[in-house]
């Protein structure tokens, strides 16, 4: 009989794995585990064994129980270790965020970044909206997505970048500094912004998109429209040469609505919506 007709033979014959293994085949299958590194099934074996025995597997399911199993764990393993490493300053997976709160946000096209297809092209992603909004979640949220996909992903905001990159550039270690935030798959700046950033900043910030420009996508957000980014920056000229690098290939989100820290208050009344005070000031978009 060839090889593929025995072990559809040995596959249909209803045999359990474990009916007959003796402790000294256990100790020899839990130390061949052990070898190769296959903890999560050597951890489970005999219990695994058992389970077969009892439900009468045949070997290809059984075995296919066991491999599926140690992926599951070693995936998992390296989802964990890759969320530590990327920095979140909390974890909020997209399932969670609040699209009924947001309708300004078009939930398909975020269900489509979720693929993590704008990675693979080598797009930008960038989140512009006022304060609270829930900019920084839908950013942690695709940068999850991005890990669970097998990416590497480091989240930062503006004003530590901008401080680490000063620091780098005194002590003569830009170059060094620069690799930190160039070599992951998809870096994450949140806050553009928030805080002014004097012309060196300006000019560290402009290295770094051009070093991740059309081979790192990024994620940005920034409670500020395009056309303030000049004076986010200190000056136009970089700024246009920023946004010219950023947009070339980009997905922009523009959320108007009203802030998550504000929604108990305007259930009771006690503030107004955005809506309400767009109604009343047309001009006061972001």
């Amino acid at each position: 009989m060839s090889r593929r007709g025995a072990t559809a033979a040995l596959a249909m014959s209803g045999a359990a794995p474990g009916a007959m293994t003796t402790p000294a085949q256990l100790e020899r299958l839990a130390e061949h585990l052990r070898k190769l590194r296959l903890l999560k099934s050597g951890e489970r074996l005999e219990a695994m064994l058992q389970d077969a025995a009892a439900r009468e597997l045949p070997y290809a399911q059984f075995l296919e129980q066991l491999l599926g199993e140690e992926v599951a764990a070693k995936t998992g393993k390296n989802v964990a270790m890759r969320t530590a490493m990327a920095r979140f300053p909390f974890v909020k997976p997209l399932e969670t965020f609040d699209f009924a709160y947001q309708p300004s946000i078009d939930r398909k096209q975020l269900q489509q970044l979720a693929t993590c297809h704008y990675l693979e092209h080598g797009d930008n992603v960038i989140v512009l909206g006022p304060p609270g909004v829930g900019k920084t979640h839908l950013a942690v949220s695709l940068g999850l997505k991005a890990i669970e996909a097998g990416y590497r992903v480091l989240f930062t905001t503006a004003a530590h970048l901008i401080t680490v990159l000063t620091k780098a550039h005194a002590e003569g270690s830009l170059d060094e500094k620069l690799k930190v935030f160039t070599t992951p798959r998809l870096l994450i700046v949140d806050e553009i912004g928030y805080l002014p950033i004097d012309r060196l900043g300006a000019n560290l910030f402009f290295q770094l998109i051009s070093r991740r420009y059309e081979r790192g996508p990024m994620i940005l957000t920034s409670n500020q429209s395009f056309g303030a980014w000049g004076d986010v920056f200190g000056d136009r000229v970089i700024a246009s040469a920023i946004l010219d690098r950023l947009l070339h290939h980009a997905v922009t989100l523009n959320i108007r609505g009203n802030s998550y820290r504000l929604k108990e208050k305007l259930k009771a009344g006690l503030v107004r919506s955005q809506n309400e005070d767009s109604q009343t000031n047309p001009g006061g978009e972001i």
